[in-house]
């Protein structure tokens, strides 16, 4: 699915450390604990805040925490219990000895393009003759739909392998093997309760799975597929360069980034970074702005890279981002960077105007604050933005959204959800309504009948508010880890590089500042506000993107909330804010 980032109250919370000891004009603030921060500090050799950050995120003891700073590969879940895993193995290995032809087919999002490229180059490098596909939204749409299967069969294949969809495509899985054709499927959607017609089945979420941590994405899953391959053929190719991808693919499909994820996730960031980072990264990053040398975090993820690597699927062909991800020169990488940038420019310019649209068709059949779930159709919408403009919805309504685009009589949809509410739940109990849908608690796509959506925005809306009535409040209100000041002081470019990767299940940190003295305030770009602060005895520059009409109301001083991120402009241990909000 796509990108998101949570900076709500994350999921794994300190014991009698996170709760709320009242609003503050916008703002919750979480309990501290300056004595439990300065001893846990100490022992990980960080200061208080970055202690105190760790604490709200569950981080029991220093060896937790020097685990949680420094997450290394070696502590990754032995993976023998996962199902199915020896017998894809054998069969990938038997492939690679006799030379078959071996056809991988990821779906159209990120992390289905990594995990395709992630298998698809470890298979080569090992050997095997390997063609690689991906998903079109425009023909065949998400999954191992009609189209897919037959452009698979086209190559001849005599395997096939699925990543990041699968789980819920039985009839061609049969079709393919009623051909003759062996098929592999590795996925992480949820699973049917209909047995799946597979040689093998790679999915967590399997209930015969043992494999103990379940929040792998397909791109985890394709390397993990890789490492048993390697071993069934007695190779000792080095895995590690397929890290980057896994990193990619983890943070633009929102999964947890605990565990498991944690560890590769930390790893690929750092190879994302490198200087010798593979041709089509580095074009990537030098299309997103992200100055050379400096550290790739999270959300520089998901919300510089991914929209970009995203941006082809979404209005045409996701083959370019697939191309990127596997060119081998730095030349072909930044071709094919430069046409994606131009896309993801014509893809803003369009999901602004849906989402225009979406916004004013949610007031005026919801009213200002909907309290079940909400449903915006538009005939002629691009499908390929859809899935932005629900995001989009649940930022401004804390709602669970569907967006559906109609195009000849069909409706495709995606939907999302604000955190602690399961998308996929409220989309199954409406599925008598769909023709196709799938996806997992964040996210979901659907597929259903123009002449359905009255009845599915009906059903969907009761779904959802019998769903809310249970659980508790949807809040967007934001939680403030540590308030600078006194024993807190501004945490280190250091120490917040450490605290990532940041983002879905390890919220990124947010910190207020009050009483910073304002020693300049400017107005750049198209309105945004920019001022250089003094704050527990530092000087920071805070940016807020379109908070400029704001300057005339400052004084000479502020309290000011938001994200602490390393200055990558100013180099050194200079750290900014990035403004949420002023109080």
């Amino acid at each position: 699915m796509e990108t998101a980032t949570d900076t709500s109250e994350p999921t794994i919370a300190a014991p009698g450390a996170a709760s709320s000891v009242g609003a503050r004009r916008g703002v919750r603030l979480r309990e501290g604990d300056l004595a439990a921060a300065k001893a846990l500090g100490d022992a990980c050799g960080v200061g208080p805040s970055a202690a105190q950050v760790m604490l709200h995120r569950g981080v029991d003891g220093p060896a937790a925490g020097r685990d949680y700073l420094d997450p290394r590969l070696a502590g990754l879940t032995p993976p023998d219990a996962m199902a199915d895993r020896e017998v894809a193995a054998d069969r990938l290995a038997r492939a690679v000895r006799e030379h078959e032809t071996v056809a991988v087919f990821g779906d159209y999002d990120v992390d289905g393009t990594t995990s395709a490229a992630i298998l698809g180059g470890i298979l080569e490098q090992l050997g095997a003759d390997v063609r690689v596909l991906v998903a079109n939204r425009f023909e065949g749409g998400y999954g191992f739909s009609a189209p897919a299967l037959e452009r698979a069969l086209a190559t001849r294949a005599s395997l096939i392998i699925t990543t990041d969809c699968g789980s819920s495509d039985h009839e061609r899985i049969a079709s393919a093997r009623a051909r003759g054709v062996d098929v592999i499927v590795v996925d992480h959607h949820l699973v049917p309760e209909e047995k799946l017609p597979a040689l093998a089945f790679l999915n967590p979420h399997r209930p015969d799975c043992g494999f103990p941590y379940k929040g792998l994405c397909s791109a985890g899953l394709a390397l993990s597929v890789g490492a048993a391959v390697r071993s069934a053929v007695g190779s000792s190719l080095d895995l590690r360069p397929w890290l980057d991808l896994v990193a990619l693919g983890t943070i633009a499909d929102v999964a947890p980034l605990d565990g498991d994820n944690r560890r590769l996730v930390k790893a690929g960031l750092l190879r994302v970074a490198s200087p010798r980072a593979r041709p089509g990264i580095i074009a990537l990053r030098e299309a997103a702005r992200v100055r050379a040398g400096s550290p790739v975090g999270g959300i520089d993820v998901a919300f510089r890279l991914a929209p970009r690597l995203n941006a082809a699927g979404r209005l045409g062909d996701p083959e370019i981002t697939l191309r990127l991800l596997r060119a081998a020169t730095l030349s072909e990488g930044r071709m094919l960077a430069a046409r994606i940038e131009q896309i993801n420019q014509e893809r803003k310019e369009i999901e602004r105007r849906i989402t225009q649209d979406a916004i004013e068709q949610v007031e005026d059949i919801y009213g200002p604050s909907p309290d079940g779930g909400i449903v915006a159709v538009g005939q002629g919408w691009h499908r390929g933005v859809v899935g932005i403009t629900a995001a989009r919805l649940v930022e401004r309504f804390d709602a669970p959204a569907v967006v559906i685009a109609l195009e000849d009589g069909v409706g495709h949809g995606s939907c999302r959800t604000p955190d602690g509410f399961s998308i996929y739940d409220a989309v199954h109990a409406c599925r008598a309504h769909l023709s196709k849908f799938g996806g997992h608690a964040a996210a979901a796509g659907l597929s259903l009948d123009a002449s359905k959506v009255d009845a599915f925005r009906a059903d969907f809306d009761d779904a959802c508010r019998g769903m809310r009535a249970v659980l508790p409040a949807l809040d967007a209100t934001p939680w403030i880890d540590v308030v600078i000041g006194g024993d807190y002081p501004l945490p280190t470019a250091t120490e917040l590089a450490a605290l990532e990767p940041v983002g879905e299940g390890n919220a990124e940190p947010l910190f207020l500042l009050e009483g910073a003295e304002i020693l300049e305030t400017k107005i750049v770009g198209q309105g945004h506000l920019k001022l250089s602060l003094r704050a527990g005895g530092r000087v920071l520059t805070a940016f807020g993107w379109e908070m400029g009409d704001l300057a005339a109301e400052l004084g000479s001083t502020v309290d000011v909330h938001g994200s602490l991120r390393p200055d990558t402009w100013r180099g050194g241990d200079a750290i900014e804010l990035r403004i949420g909000g002023i109080l």
